[in-house]
């Protein structure tokens, strides 16, 4: 018998608590298990707002997804190695900011795969740097470049690969 409690991230400001009971038995190569949630009337029906909102197709994928993510959250918590990317837009224009990116790029060679740098209008670039490294050292790089002078957008995004 597996017993498992998992906080999970709802939302910012609400989160649910699921607990999993399931019986694996020895041998057995089911890649899905059944069980049964048990929750409040306001819990299912912000459960169903979140499937419809983000297109899900039921529940199990909106609470698989849930479950990912914490799982994700706590590996990086953990500084264990995640995949990501960092997404800028900024305004080619700006004096020096290509060249302050390509310096703080340059300090962390080792974590970064590639750059890809799109022209999104006569003002506006976007770069994607796609990175594959601790997730300590993925966040320290994306937080000097999000915060560097000139940057309008700027967002990283982990995920788990092993």
């Amino acid at each position: 018998m597996l017993s498992v409690r998992l906080p999970v991230p709802f939302s910012e400001n609400f989160h649910i608590l699921l607990t999993l009971n399931t019986n694996l038995q020895k041998g057995n190569t089911m890649s899905v298990v059944r069980f049964g949630v048990s929750f409040e009337k306001e819990v299912l029906e912000a459960l169903d707002e979140y499937v419809l909102e983000n297109q899900f197709a039921n529940r199990s994928q909106a609470l698989r997804q849930l479950v990912n993510r914490h799982i994700v959250e706590k590996k990086w918590l953990c500084n264990n190695r995640v995949a990501g990317a960092v997404t800028l837009v900024y305004d080619h224009h700006k004096r020096e900011i290509a060249n302050h990116l390509a310096e703080i790029q340059r300090e962390y060679r080792k974590e970064i795969l590639s750059v890809q740098r799109f022209t999104l209008n006569e003002n506006y670039s976007m770069e994607v740097i796609s990175l594959n490294g601790i997730s300590s050292r993925l966040t320290e790089l994306s937080d000097k470049l999000i915060s560097e002078k000139g940057i309008q957008h700027g967002k990283l995004t982990m995920s788990r690969f092993d």
